[in-house]
Protein backbone atom coordinates (compact mmCIF):
# COMPACT_ATOMS: atom_id res chain seq x y z
CA UNK A 1 0.00 0.00 0.00
CA UNK A 2 1.17 3.38 -0.78
CA UNK A 3 0.24 5.50 2.36
CA UNK A 4 0.98 9.35 2.65
CA UNK A 5 0.83 10.53 6.07
CA UNK A 6 0.60 14.47 5.79
CA UNK A 7 3.10 16.84 8.30
CA UNK A 8 2.69 20.66 9.05
CA UNK A 9 5.70 22.42 9.74
CA UNK A 10 6.62 23.75 12.88
CA UNK A 11 5.26 27.58 12.91
CA UNK A 12 7.70 30.58 12.63
CA UNK A 13 5.03 33.02 14.81
CA UNK A 14 2.77 32.16 17.62
CA UNK A 15 2.45 35.22 19.77
CA UNK A 16 5.90 36.46 18.56
CA UNK A 17 8.45 35.51 16.31
CA UNK A 18 9.78 31.99 17.88
CA UNK A 19 13.23 32.08 19.17
CA UNK A 20 16.08 29.98 17.82
CA UNK A 21 15.59 27.70 20.50
CA UNK A 22 11.93 27.20 20.14
CA UNK A 23 12.13 26.73 16.46
CA UNK A 24 14.80 23.79 17.04
CA UNK A 25 12.40 22.22 19.78
CA UNK A 26 9.67 21.70 17.64
CA UNK A 27 11.81 21.08 14.13
CA UNK A 28 13.14 18.20 16.72
CA UNK A 29 10.08 16.88 17.81
CA UNK A 30 9.31 16.48 14.12
CA UNK A 31 11.86 15.32 13.17
CA UNK A 32 11.31 12.47 15.57
CA UNK A 33 8.00 11.54 14.81
CA UNK A 34 8.68 11.32 11.41
CA UNK A 35 11.47 8.92 12.92
CA UNK A 36 8.22 6.79 14.45
CA UNK A 37 6.37 6.19 11.36
CA UNK A 38 9.60 5.14 9.41
CA UNK A 39 8.46 1.69 9.49
CA UNK A 40 4.72 2.21 8.89
CA UNK A 41 4.53 4.49 6.28
CA UNK A 42 6.61 4.96 3.06
CA UNK A 43 5.43 8.21 2.38
CA UNK A 44 5.52 11.81 3.66
CA UNK A 45 3.80 14.69 2.68
CA UNK A 46 4.81 18.41 4.11
CA UNK A 47 2.07 21.34 4.04
CA UNK A 48 2.99 24.69 3.16
CA UNK A 49 1.52 27.55 5.91
CA UNK A 50 -1.89 25.60 6.49
CA UNK A 51 -4.25 29.17 7.25
CA UNK A 52 -1.70 31.09 6.25
CA UNK A 53 -0.02 31.06 9.52
CA UNK A 54 3.22 31.87 8.66
CA UNK A 55 5.97 27.78 8.91
CA UNK A 56 9.21 26.60 8.42
CA UNK A 57 9.96 25.99 5.21
CA UNK A 58 8.15 22.67 3.75
CA UNK A 59 10.94 22.45 1.65
CA UNK A 60 13.55 22.58 3.79
CA UNK A 61 11.58 20.13 6.66
CA UNK A 62 11.63 17.56 3.82
CA UNK A 63 15.37 18.13 3.54
CA UNK A 64 15.47 17.51 6.97
CA UNK A 65 13.84 13.89 6.48
CA UNK A 66 15.53 12.70 3.10
CA UNK A 67 18.45 13.15 5.70
CA UNK A 68 17.79 10.84 8.22
CA UNK A 69 15.60 8.60 5.94
CA UNK A 70 16.95 7.74 1.78
CA UNK A 71 14.17 5.56 1.37
CA UNK A 72 10.67 7.47 2.02
CA UNK A 73 8.97 8.72 -0.61
CA UNK A 74 8.76 12.84 0.54
CA UNK A 75 6.28 15.33 -1.05
CA UNK A 76 5.87 19.34 -0.34
CA UNK A 77 3.10 21.52 -0.86
CA UNK A 78 3.84 25.28 -2.16
CA UNK A 79 1.68 27.67 -1.90
CA UNK A 80 1.44 30.07 -5.20
CA UNK A 81 -1.07 33.23 -3.19
CA UNK A 82 1.95 34.67 -1.89
CA UNK A 83 4.92 33.65 -4.47
CA UNK A 84 6.04 34.98 -7.30
CA UNK A 85 7.35 32.86 -10.13
CA UNK A 86 10.85 33.26 -9.09
CA UNK A 87 10.47 32.12 -5.83
CA UNK A 88 8.33 28.97 -6.96
CA UNK A 89 10.63 28.06 -9.43
CA UNK A 90 13.40 28.33 -6.65
CA UNK A 91 11.34 26.58 -4.40
CA UNK A 92 10.78 23.01 -7.36
CA UNK A 93 14.54 23.38 -8.33
CA UNK A 94 15.27 23.46 -4.01
CA UNK A 95 13.16 20.28 -4.16
CA UNK A 96 14.60 18.48 -6.80
CA UNK A 97 18.24 19.22 -5.59
CA UNK A 98 16.88 18.09 -2.08
CA UNK A 99 15.81 14.61 -3.09
CA UNK A 100 11.99 15.30 -3.03
CA UNK A 101 9.85 13.11 -5.02
CA UNK A 102 7.01 15.45 -5.45
CA UNK A 103 5.70 18.76 -5.31
CA UNK A 104 1.80 19.45 -4.81
CA UNK A 105 0.74 23.45 -6.19
CA UNK A 106 -2.14 24.97 -4.84
CA UNK A 107 -3.33 28.30 -4.19
CA UNK A 108 -3.34 28.11 -0.38
CA UNK A 109 -5.23 29.99 2.23
CA UNK A 110 -5.58 33.51 2.95
CA UNK A 111 -2.72 34.78 5.26
CA UNK A 112 -3.88 36.65 8.25
CA UNK A 113 -1.80 39.71 7.49
CA UNK A 114 0.24 41.49 4.50
CA UNK A 115 -1.50 41.03 0.57
CA UNK A 116 -3.73 38.27 0.05
CA UNK A 117 -3.39 37.06 -3.67
CA UNK A 118 -0.17 36.64 -6.10
CA UNK A 119 -3.25 36.11 -8.62
CA UNK A 120 -0.99 33.37 -9.59
CA UNK A 121 -3.18 30.30 -10.95
CA UNK A 122 -2.00 26.93 -10.01
CA UNK A 123 -2.66 25.12 -12.88
CA UNK A 124 -1.05 27.69 -15.16
CA UNK A 125 1.96 28.00 -12.84
CA UNK A 126 2.40 23.34 -13.14
CA UNK A 127 1.96 23.98 -17.15
CA UNK A 128 4.97 26.67 -17.05
CA UNK A 129 6.84 24.02 -15.38
CA UNK A 130 6.15 21.24 -17.48
CA UNK A 131 6.89 23.16 -20.53
CA UNK A 132 10.58 24.21 -19.06
CA UNK A 133 10.86 20.64 -18.19
CA UNK A 134 10.58 20.36 -14.61
CA UNK A 135 8.31 17.59 -14.42
CA UNK A 136 10.46 15.11 -16.15
CA UNK A 137 12.69 15.49 -12.98
CA UNK A 138 9.84 16.00 -9.99
CA UNK A 139 6.24 14.88 -10.12
CA UNK A 140 4.14 18.04 -10.23
CA UNK A 141 0.48 17.78 -8.96
CA UNK A 142 -2.53 19.89 -8.20
CA UNK A 143 -5.14 19.70 -5.75
CA UNK A 144 -9.20 18.98 -6.73
CA UNK A 145 -12.22 19.63 -4.20
CA UNK A 146 -13.90 16.10 -3.22
CA UNK A 147 -17.08 16.45 -5.56
CA UNK A 148 -15.42 18.53 -8.24
CA UNK A 149 -17.19 19.72 -11.56
CA UNK A 150 -15.47 18.26 -14.32
CA UNK A 151 -16.60 20.64 -16.80
CA UNK A 152 -15.12 23.40 -15.00
CA UNK A 153 -11.13 21.74 -14.42
CA UNK A 154 -10.17 21.34 -17.63
CA UNK A 155 -7.00 23.30 -17.18
CA UNK A 156 -5.94 21.78 -14.76
CA UNK A 157 -6.09 18.79 -16.90
CA UNK A 158 -4.29 20.43 -19.57
CA UNK A 159 -1.84 20.96 -17.26
CA UNK A 160 -0.77 17.69 -17.32
CA UNK A 161 0.15 17.20 -13.75
CA UNK A 162 1.20 14.20 -12.53
CA UNK A 163 -1.44 13.34 -10.57
CA UNK A 164 -3.98 15.08 -8.27
CA UNK A 165 -4.50 15.30 -4.56
CA UNK A 166 -7.92 15.91 -3.38
CA UNK A 167 -9.40 17.64 -0.58
CA UNK A 168 -10.76 15.95 2.60
CA UNK A 169 -13.43 12.95 1.45
CA UNK A 170 -15.91 11.68 3.42
CA UNK A 171 -17.08 8.81 1.12
CA UNK A 172 -15.68 5.87 -1.09
CA UNK A 173 -18.17 7.11 -3.66
CA UNK A 174 -16.22 10.68 -3.74
CA UNK A 175 -13.28 8.29 -4.53
CA UNK A 176 -14.71 6.37 -7.26
CA UNK A 177 -16.19 9.38 -9.04
CA UNK A 178 -12.95 10.85 -9.64
CA UNK A 179 -10.82 7.73 -10.10
CA UNK A 180 -13.35 6.43 -12.56
CA UNK A 181 -12.94 9.78 -14.75
CA UNK A 182 -9.16 10.84 -14.14
CA UNK A 183 -6.88 7.69 -13.71
CA UNK A 184 -7.78 6.57 -17.26
CA UNK A 185 -6.71 9.70 -18.28
CA UNK A 186 -3.49 8.63 -16.64
CA UNK A 187 -3.68 10.81 -13.40
CA UNK A 188 -2.33 9.34 -10.02
CA UNK A 189 -5.37 10.19 -7.68
CA UNK A 190 -4.69 10.69 -3.98
CA UNK A 191 -7.72 11.13 -1.92
CA UNK A 192 -7.01 12.64 1.40
CA UNK A 193 -8.65 11.35 4.38
CA UNK A 194 -8.83 12.84 7.71
CA UNK A 195 -8.73 10.56 10.73
CA UNK A 196 -12.21 10.58 13.05
CA UNK A 197 -10.40 11.36 16.35
CA UNK A 198 -11.35 13.35 19.27
CA UNK A 199 -8.43 15.44 18.71
CA UNK A 200 -9.26 16.07 15.05
CA UNK A 201 -12.69 16.90 15.50
CA UNK A 202 -12.08 20.88 15.55
CA UNK A 203 -10.01 20.70 12.18
CA UNK A 204 -13.06 18.66 10.96
CA UNK A 205 -15.53 21.12 12.09
CA UNK A 206 -13.54 24.16 9.91
CA UNK A 207 -14.16 22.05 7.08
CA UNK A 208 -17.80 21.10 7.66
CA UNK A 209 -16.78 17.42 7.23
CA UNK A 210 -19.06 14.59 8.31
CA UNK A 211 -17.14 11.74 8.80
CA UNK A 212 -20.01 9.51 10.01
CA UNK A 213 -19.51 7.11 7.19
CA UNK A 214 -16.36 5.81 8.82
CA UNK A 215 -15.70 6.81 12.17
CA UNK A 216 -16.61 3.62 13.53
CA UNK A 217 -13.86 2.10 11.41
CA UNK A 218 -11.47 4.21 9.76
CA UNK A 219 -8.73 1.23 8.91
CA UNK A 220 -11.02 -0.54 6.69
CA UNK A 221 -12.59 2.96 5.17
CA UNK A 222 -8.90 3.39 4.20
CA UNK A 223 -8.04 0.19 2.78
CA UNK A 224 -10.94 0.10 1.02
CA UNK A 225 -10.37 3.88 -0.45
CA UNK A 226 -6.60 2.87 -1.07
CA UNK A 227 -8.00 -0.30 -3.09
CA UNK A 228 -9.81 2.15 -5.75
CA UNK A 229 -6.81 4.83 -5.75
CA UNK A 230 -3.87 3.05 -5.17
CA UNK A 231 -3.07 5.91 -2.83
CA UNK A 232 -4.22 7.45 0.38
CA UNK A 233 -3.18 11.01 2.09
CA UNK A 234 -3.61 10.46 5.82
CA UNK A 235 -4.22 13.74 7.83
CA UNK A 236 -4.45 14.26 11.28
CA UNK A 237 -3.16 17.73 12.39
CA UNK A 238 -4.07 17.58 15.85
CA UNK A 239 -3.79 13.55 16.57
CA UNK A 240 -0.03 11.92 16.23
CA UNK A 241 -0.77 9.33 18.31
CA UNK A 242 -4.19 8.41 16.95
CA UNK A 243 -2.09 8.42 13.43
CA UNK A 244 0.83 6.58 14.50
CA UNK A 245 -1.53 3.90 15.93
CA UNK A 246 -3.82 3.84 12.72
CA UNK A 247 -0.50 3.18 10.28
CA UNK A 248 0.50 0.41 12.31
CA UNK A 249 -2.88 -1.28 11.88
CA UNK A 250 -2.45 -0.44 8.20
CA UNK A 251 0.66 -2.03 7.92
CA UNK A 252 0.28 -5.64 10.38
Amino acid sequence: MTITYEINPPKVIQDTVLSHEELQDSVNRLKERAFAIRNVCNSIHVTDSVLGIPRISPITIGALIRNSNDEIELSASVRVRDRNLTSLTQSVCDAILLGLNGVLILKGDPPPAGPKDSKLVPSEVVKQFNEQGFGKKIDLFLSLPSNPDFGKIHKKIEAEPRGFVTQVVNSLDQITRVVDKLKPQGFRIIPCIMLPTEKNTKSARMLNLDWSNYSDDAVSFIKKAHKISGDVLISSPNDFKGALETLKKLSS
